[in-house]
């Protein structure tokens, strides 16, 4: 059927700005917004208070590490925690990998 008739083309019209203008960008620029809202804002919320938390360590805490093991603190250095698994166990770690600090006496419930 194409052989008789011949494709036609829309074409803006006179004056107008190619690509739309400012109205094509609306789009995208709230994307980025609401991006912003749901996944970068909170994400920095959460590195705010893992800051925090492990700044204020200190020996004798009970801690939960990112791997799982749980312990108390035994000593502190500038990079690195060295925590007591069990009696006469010391696992040294990093201190960001250092995730909760629990609550007074909860090593003695496990």
């Amino acid at each position: 059927m194409s052989f008789f008739i011949s494709d036609a083309w829309a074409q803006a019209p006179a004056g107008a700005p190619p690509g739309g203008g400012i109205e094509g960008l609306i789009l995208p620029i709230g994307l980025i917004i609401i991006l912003y809202f749901f996944m970068i804002r909170p994400q920095m919320k959460r590195q705010k208070e893992h800051r925090k938390l492990v700044e204020s360590l200190s020996k004798g805490d009970e801690v939960q590490t990112t791997g799982g093991l749980m312990g108390k603190i035994v000593d502190l250095g500038d990079n690195f925690v060295k925590i007591e698994v069990a009696d006469g166990v010391v696992v040294t770690v990093r201190r960001a990998a250092v995730e909760a600090v629990m609550p007074k006496g909860s090593l003695k419930e496990l």
